[in-house]
């Protein structure tokens, strides 16, 4: 029996199931078995993962198209190891993952645990500057498992696990927006350990360019405010920084324009030290260029999805009731 069972749901993925699967068989701790999960994609990847089949232990289960969390679930069931990991399809795993997860875990034991993500050379400079608005300490990386936390930390199922009695007592993730964060604090009511493994990090290539980048991080502003309703004491100071970025934003520019220019500078104090810290991060002048561009894209479309979600369903308590509504996402 694998000590890691690695649990990965795919849909339309193949040139990404490759490249995982090809650092998988390049780990040097090979105590792991891989369960990919086609969620009903039209442009399969078996193939791909017959082609590893003999440099990996990968087991490939093909279902009709119901959503990530309940692909996660199906690959749970049939899951034979102690701990289960989760990666998303658009990870690289470097070659010592599993031997470090498996010292860190011998010993500091964690019921639950995640670890951070970082940008391979490979990427494109947008994948970099992505990578570097998303774990960017001035952006929101305190709360994603940053050098400083903002919060308690809470693992992403892009680089995630939990052991088999967290499963067997927690049960599997709900079909909803930011799921990992509903079962992170799911499992941490249930009184089980969570911590962040740092050395066991992963390479997250994430949204391609902005427009695809735009409309995640609206979905996961929006979450924040589902998540909200579920669990009421989730909800931190740190989650309105996005919402006050964008009415201060907007609040400095009407005033630059009809009333003193210099009310636009503290923004321009913000958005320089950005660039300082992309550039001193990345080393790449063009790089910190677009990572100030991502930043803005990432803080500017989180917080009009959260202002949006709070106004709705917070104020104007518009909408079905939050339990339905996770339930009415299961099948889509």
């Amino acid at each position: 029996m694998p000590r890691f069972s690695v649990i990965v749901p795919v849909y339309n993925r193949i040139g990404e199931v490759e490249d995982l699967l090809k650092s998988l068989a390049e780990q040097s701790c090979k105590d792991f078995e891989v369960v990919l999960v086609e969620d009903g994609s039209t442009e399969r990847c078996d193939q791909v993962a017959r082609k590893y089949a003999e440099k990996v232990d990968v087991k490939y289960f093909y279902k009709e198209n119901e959503g990530r969390s309940i692909a996660r679930n199906y690959g749970l069931e049939r899951a034979a190891g102690d701990y289960f990991v989760f990666f998303d399809s658009d990870c690289v795993i470097p070659p010592d993952y599993f031997a470090t997860l498996s010292r860190c875990l011998d010993e500091n034991p964690l019921d639950c645990f995640g670890g951070p993500d970082a940008a391979h050379d490979s990427f494109t400079d947008m994948q970099k500057a992505i990578n570097f608005s998303m774990t960017a300490f001035l952006t929101t990386g305190g709360i994603r498992g940053g050098r400083v936390q903002l919060e308690k930390f809470v693992p992403r199922t892009f680089n995630m696990g939990y052991s088999r009695k967290v499963w067997e007592t927690v049960g599997g993730f709900r079909e909803m927006f930011s799921e990992d964060i509903d079962m992170s604090t799911r499992v941490r009511k249930a009184g089980f350990s969570i911590g962040l493994v740092r050395e066991a990090y992963v390479y997250h290539k994430r949204r391609v360019n902005l427009r695809l980048f735009a409309r995640q991080i609206y979905v996961f502003g929006m979450s924040r405010i589902t998540l909200y309703l579920l669990y009421p004491e989730s909800l931190k100071i740190v989650h309105w920084l996005p919402a006050v970025f964008v009415l201060g934003t907007t609040a400095m520019i009407l005033l630059s324009i009809f009333w003193n220019v210099w009310a636009i500078a503290p923004l321009v104090a913000y958005l320089l030290a950005l660039f300082a810290t992309a550039l001193a991060s990345t080393r790449s002048l063009k790089i910190a260029c677009m990572g100030v561009v991502a930043a803005v894209v990432q803080l500017g479309g989180y917080g009009i999805g959260f202002l949006k979600a709070f106004t709705w369903k917070v104020l104007l308590r518009h909408g079905r009731n939050i339990e339905e509504e996770v339930e009415m996402r299961r099948g889509k």
